[in-house]
């Protein structure tokens, strides 16, 4: 259980030195780096102080994630198992439809191709990269009630452990820079917007274009002499200009102790179907170690299709 519990945390996973010269910085009281677009707007009334503020609450991403389990959708997914030396160990391809009728949904598979020793004799997953996979985006039974309705806090109190863990990971995938509880030796690393976290990252915003859309790129970097005492190795979150709705988000993350050791990298890609944000491409690549168990090296790639 502590090992689903470690791996399960983290997987998700499985998100600046000039002055804000006379902005208001009681929400975020560290020097934040701006480029010459971003500070000619400040001195122009633009709030960047209402901004980090909004980079704090933001639910947004996490409501395109609820938004596609009631939205008709296929996916093209792959999975990669590695062994040490970077040879290709198992693999797994398939082509899925999520069906959604009457309040309900659940996958159909188009098509699956199997290589290594992806599964156990008896079907079940041998990896837990692919289990977690098949928990976040595939139901073989209907799953009946779901909302895409979010509240500005996407932390909820969870009953049994299993879903304690479950919420873990939501935290640190939908909710980056908040306190993860109950991760062994890594107390509130993740918190990254705590003064004492945030006095290990520079902060920058940049305004950008991402697939033709005017956004506000906000960064989190880890200073030089704190890269091996933080758990964000970077932070990258893609803001629309017009609503600050997500558009894209990068993860680096990485950590050891003596109990385990993880280093996972994701990017996540929304589109706007039918007037709401969903996934359209999903990237991890993962490379992690509990004691007592085998190293696990894995990449996985979701592509999402809607009519």
């Amino acid at each position: 259980m502590m090992i689903r519990k470690i791996f399960t945390c983290f997987l998700g996973s499985l998100l600046l030195h000039f002055s804000l010269k006379g902005q208001d910085t009681s929400i975020f009281s560290l020097p934040i780096q701006l480029d010459e677009y971003v500070m000619k707007a400040s001195r122009e009334g633009w709030d960047i102080a209402g901004f980090i503020q909004r980079v704090k609450e933001d639910t947004s991403f996490y409501k395109a994630f609820k938004t596609l389990r009631i939205t008709p959708h296929t996916s093209d997914n792959e999975i990669l198992i590695y062994q040490k030396k970077g040879k290709l160990k198992a693999s797994y391809h398939s082509k899925t439809r999520q069906v959604v009728a009457k309040g309900c949904r659940h996958t159909e598979w188009i098509h699956e191709d199997v290589t290594g020793d992806f599964y156990k004799k008896n079907k079940d997953y041998r990896y837990y990269t692919a289990s977690l996979y098949d928990y976040l985006f595939f139901s073989e039974e209907p799953v009946c009630g779901e909302t895409n309705i979010v509240s500005r806090n996407v932390v909820e109190r969870p009953s049994g452990r299993i879903e304690k863990h479950k919420e873990q990971l939501k935290q640190l995938i939908f909710n980056p820079g908040s306190k993860v509880a109950g991760v062994p030796f890594a107390g509130n690393k993740a918190a990254i917007f705590e003064p004492d976290i945030a006095a290990m990252y520079d902060f920058r915003i940049l305004r950008t274009e991402l697939a033709g859309e005017e956004c506000y790129l906000f960064s989190a970097i880890p200073k030089p002499a704190y890269q091996h005492k933080v758990i964000y190795n970077l932070l990258n979150t893609w803001f629309r200009a017009t609503d600050y709705a997500i558009l894209a988000r990068d993860y680096e993350l990485s950590y050891s102790t003596v109990l385990y050791d993880f280093n996972v990298k994701m990017h996540v890609s929304l589109t706007e179907h039918k007037g709401q944000l969903v996934p359209s491409l999903i990237t991890y690549s993962g490379n992690w170690h509990v004691a007592t168990q085998k190293r696990e090296i894995a990449d996985f790639t979701m592509k999402l299709y809607f009519e």
